[in-house]
Formats: C-alpha cells, structure tokens, sequence
C-alpha cells in the first residue's frame, strides 16, 4: 500500500520549446472542484538565471493498482503572450510561489494522485513549536524512484520561530539537506490524531520550499553551508487559488 503523502507530489520538467531545461517539484492542491499545481516561482520564471519556460510536463500515475504505469502530461504556461499562472506577492514584495491551475477534463480518467486542501493549512500558526519534526518531499537533482515514479522523502525541523515573517518575508526557516530539484516541494507536518476533514492525508501543509539560504560572507575555503532553507508559508495558496 503507497503512503498518500508520495502521491500529493509531481516531477517537473520544464521546457522552452523542445528543449528541456531543469528538473523540479511540485504537488496538488484542491479547492472545491478546481485542481492546482503548486511549486516554487523561480520554477516558472526565473529572470536572474535567464529561465524562461513556456511550458512544463508532470509524471502521472495511470493505474491505482500498478505505480509502474505512468505518462507525461504538458501544461502550457502562456496564451496569447499572458501567464496562465500566477505568483504570490505581498507587503514585502515578491513571494516565490506559484499556482497554475490544471484542467481536470484534461487528464487520463485513471489518473492517480492525492491533493492537498484547504482543510490541511493550519488556522492559528502559533500551533507549531520551534524544532517541530516536519518532511520536505521532493525530486532532489531530479532523484526518485523511476521504476514506481515516486518522490524521495527528506527529514527536516523548523529552525526559526513558526508564524514569525523571517526577516520580515513570508517565509519560515527549515534545517534540511535538500537540492536542486526539490524547488516548489511541499513541507509537511504529520498530524497524530487527524480530524476527519483530513480524509486519507493526516499531514498539514506548513510550506512550499524554496531554496538553500546562506550567508553572503561565508568563507567558501573554510566555512560549511548553513544547511538551511527557505519554505514559504502555505496560507499564500489561499489568496492565489482565489477566483
């Protein structure tokens, strides 16, 4: 039996044209009847490195009974020269997170995932203590299982006050070891005694990881990284999901 947080989760291959660019992550987020992916903005559109993606392709599961069956399935990121995503921004400018709406009607009939829902976001922030055990899951350097096309899971706590804007952005801190690829992953806290809301996904969305942050004056010769990262809070996804 396949543990429900794999299938929240989808690799994402972007592409300009025919030529592939990088690899990343994303999952499934649901609100009434529309359907979202979620990763990380850089993944969409990302000026400094010059990425420039017009479209991107997930790894969908076929068949409920066998993980083996797959297929790729491209999404368009323009119409008529418009983004059909969109990004979070707030007080303090742009937030690295981005949703891009997926057309149900469109998919395999047998297509096998799991979705987030507004029900997984917590409503008082200050539930979660500093040091919290949480899960970053992901397709780090494009790393997973590709006979049952299942993500990778990384352990990882809360290393900054949960709630509190980290210097004054929306995001909180994370100890992990991660890597590229696992841009736009969902960081999730186990919930011990589910409400029935949950359904047959006892995790809460705290997050949506973003990238390694580190210090600008560190020794590269001398000094390790930080191993610690960014995660965007979740609650963004309400306001981007809206209408």
């Amino acid at each position: 039996m396949i543990e429900t947080i794999l299938l929240t989760t989808a690799r994402i291959l972007t592409f300009e044209g025919s030529r592939g660019l990088t690899n990343a992550t994303g999952f499934y987020f649901a609100r009434g009847d529309r359907l979202f992916l979620v990763t990380s903005r850089h993944v969409m559109f990302d000026e400094p490195s010059g990425h420039f993606p017009d479209r991107i392709e997930i790894e969908l599961h076929t068949n409920p009974a066998n993980n083996v069956e797959s297929t790729g399935f491209s999404m368009l990121l323009y119409r008529d020269g418009k983004s059909m995503w969109r990004q979070g921004e707030d007080s303090a400018g742009e937030v690295d997170v981005a949703v891009l709406e997926i057309d149900r009607a469109a998919l395999p009939s047998t297509a096998s995932f799991k979705a987030f829902t507004p029900q997984h976001l917590l409503s008082q922030l200050d539930q979660v203590e500093v040091g919290s055990s949480l899960l970053v899951v992901g397709f780090p350097l494009g790393f997973h299982d590709t006979l049952n096309h299942m993500p990778v899971v990384r352990q990882a706590i809360i290393a900054s006050s949960f709630g509190l804007r980290f210097q004054g952005k929306g995001y909180f801190l994370t100890d992990a070891r991660t890597h590229r690829g696992t841009s736009g992953a969902p960081v999730v806290m186990r919930v011990n005694v589910p409400s029935p809301e949950l359904g047959d996904l006892p995790w809460m969305l705290l997050g949506v990881h973003s990238a390694r942050l580190d210090v600008g004056e560190r020794d590269l010769e001398v000094d390790e990284a930080l191993g610690l990262n960014c995660a965007w809070y979740a609650d963004i996804l309400m306001t981007l999901t809206d209408g």
